[in-house]
């Protein structure tokens, strides 16, 4: 799982990331609700660990912004605070779980595997759709308006996982660990020979492309975005 913890205590937070990556994770820390509500904004996280009492933005607000977003990314509260209120506060601010602090890492673990699961089976679709451009993933079939595309096998899991995190920016080393499955040196240049190949696939030489280049960052995929070199 690709997790994003949000605590300011740095001995807590390194003892739990270290654990987590130790369980085969990848996680990445900052500090502050600021900069969690910008990760969470630009980067998808199968789920998200967030401390309640954070400086400045706090956690329950971090949630209610990311909710606010439309963003429905699992979250697992951490808090001293562990009356009923309490739990109903952060439960009804967006959280959908709420661990009492001291945890068992083991136990947190689980609760994470548990929110993943229960997200990915509620996401289930078989139809994808950004702007005019059609992913059925029944039919294995993408149309863009009434014209139909011909993909390969990977220029259509490649497009299927942009289009999953539309209007997010995808970065190179998370299409080559979600779309090609191992790791390659990432200054290859599969990623860009097979970005090549989907513009012209999708036809996105238009005047409204959808296939968008963010400078030092990676892809993003949706409408109205400006292209950048």
């Amino acid at each position: 799982m690709q997790l994003l913890l949000v605590e300011d205590d740095l001995e807590a937070a390194n003892l739990l990331a270290g654990g987590l990556s130790d369980a085969g994770h990848t996680v990445h820390h900052v500090v502050t609700g600021e900069d969690g509500l910008a990760r969470v904004v630009s980067t998808p996280y199968d789920a998200l660990i967030v401390d309640r009492m954070l400086p400045g933005m706090d956690g329950l607000t971090l949630i209610q912004e990311i909710r606010a977003r439309g963003i429905g990314v699992p979250v697992l509260i951490l808090s001293a605070l562990g009356q009923v209120d309490d739990r109903i506060t952060g439960l009804r601010a967006g959280g959908d779980d709420y661990l009492v602090k001291p945890y068992h890492l083991s136990e947190l673990q689980a609760r994470l595997e548990a929110l993943v699961r229960r997200a990915a089976e509620g996401t289930t679709t078989t139809r994808l759709q950004v702007a005019d451009l059609e992913l059925d993933l029944l039919k294995r079939e993408v149309r863009r308006g009434d014209k139909r595309i011909d993909l390969t096998p990977r220029e259509f899991r490649l497009l299927e996982f942009l289009m999953r995190y539309a209007g997010q920016v995808v970065t190179r080393k998370m299409l080559l660990e979600h779309v090609w499955g191992y790791h390659f040196d990432p200054q290859t240049n599969v990623i860009d020979v097979h970005m090549s190949r989907l513009r012209q696939a999708i036809g996105d030489d238009r005047s409204a492309p959808l296939l968008h280049t963010v400078r030092g960052a990676g892809y993003m995929l949706g409408p109205g975005a400006a292209e950048q070199h």
